[in-house]
């Protein structure tokens, strides 16, 4: 009997498993962060503005050949006594305070000491008063008072001392107590700011009956470098914040801030210091004159009326 060959079929192959396409890949979107809006006043100047003929006072104010206190002082009388001495806690070489003569005026005079020399800059930090200074000259401003003398009390600095002693001795009281007291001092006070006159620590020494400015002065509630750092962030701006400060004479006129300008010789005071100082000291004089003809008691009365009228303005 035949028998049928059989043949073993080969096992099916398995189809290969179809590959997806690979999903493409897309970038993660970044959160949206809203941004206010900058105001156009606190955006920063164009740099095409950063100079400016405002910039250009304040260079020939700091100038470092321009007159300062101890030339006019020596100018005027090489014979000035100092007084020395608070009487409280220790003498300020920052502050000058004593008696002069300026033509033939007896009078008493303060003023920020600056110094010439490296030496001289540091031994009085760059005339830069702690309280013991503002003390010292209201001190001696009191005596002016008791025996007749016109005060005379020349600005020149870029602020009060603003180290941790000096706080710690209340450089901020002394300085508002000096104003209290200057405000009341029965006697003419002719302030002439013949440099950099610079926020509280020139005002501690500058509540007059007259205020006098010379031309390429500065005078200011804060220097522009301490403005720009504060408004941008960035010293650079010190210029843009010159102009806004008007801390010119030519404005500080305008606004009532001062009652006369100085002119200076062409180019500054540094250009002819002798000349300078001759047109200052004409300039006290005559202020003096004017005053010694008020009655003091009218004199303090006008003195008193004349800072609280400044910043306000009618329509």
């Amino acid at each position: 009997m035949a028998t049928k060959k059989t043949t073993a079929k080969a096992p099916a192959k398995k189809a290969a498993p179809v590959k997806k396409p690979a999903a493409k890949k897309t970038a993660a979107k970044k959160p949206v962060v809203k941004t206010a809006a900058v105001e156009p006043a606190q955006a920063a100047p164009a740099a095409e503005v950063l100079t400016n003929p405002t910039w250009e006072t304040v260079q020939i104010a700091r100038h470092p050949e321009r007159p300062l206190f101890i030339d006019y002082l020596t100018e005027w009388d090489p014979e000035a006594i100092e007084l020395h001495g608070d009487r409280l806690v220790a003498d300020d070489p920052a502050m000058y305070a004593g008696i002069a003569k300026i033509g033939d005026e007896r009078v008493v005079i303060v003023g920020h000491r600056k110094g010439r020399t490296t030496e001289e800059k540091i031994a009085n930090r760059f005339g830069m008063a702690n309280p013991d200074g503002y003390r010292k000259a209201m001190r001696i401003m009191r005596l002016a008072e008791k025996f007749q003398l016109p005060v005379v009390a020349l600005v020149d600095t870029s602020g009060a001392f603003p180290g941790l002693d000096a706080e710690a001795r209340g450089q901020a009281e002394a300085i508002a107590k000096n104003l209290a007291d200057m405000s009341v001092l029965k006697t003419p006070v002719v302030v002439v700011v013949t440099g950099e006159g610079g926020s509280g620590g020139a005002l501690g020494i500058a509540v007059g009956d007259r205020i006098l400015m010379l031309e390429h002065a500065i005078y200011s509630v804060i220097s522009p470098e301490g403005c720009a750092s504060i408004l941008w962030r960035d010293g650079k701006m010190a210029p843009v914040a010159a102009e806004a400060l008007k801390l010119t004479s030519g404005w500080l006129k305008k606004l009532g801030i001062v009652d006369d300008v100085i002119p200076e010789p062409k180019g500054g005071a540094h250009t002819a210091p002798k000349k300078a100082i001759e047109t200052v000291k004409k300039a006290i004089l005559a202020a003096i004159k004017e005053l010694k003809k008020v009655p003091v008691e009218k004199l303090v009365d006008q003195r008193y009326a004349k800072f609280a009228a400044m910043g306000r303005f009618g329509k």
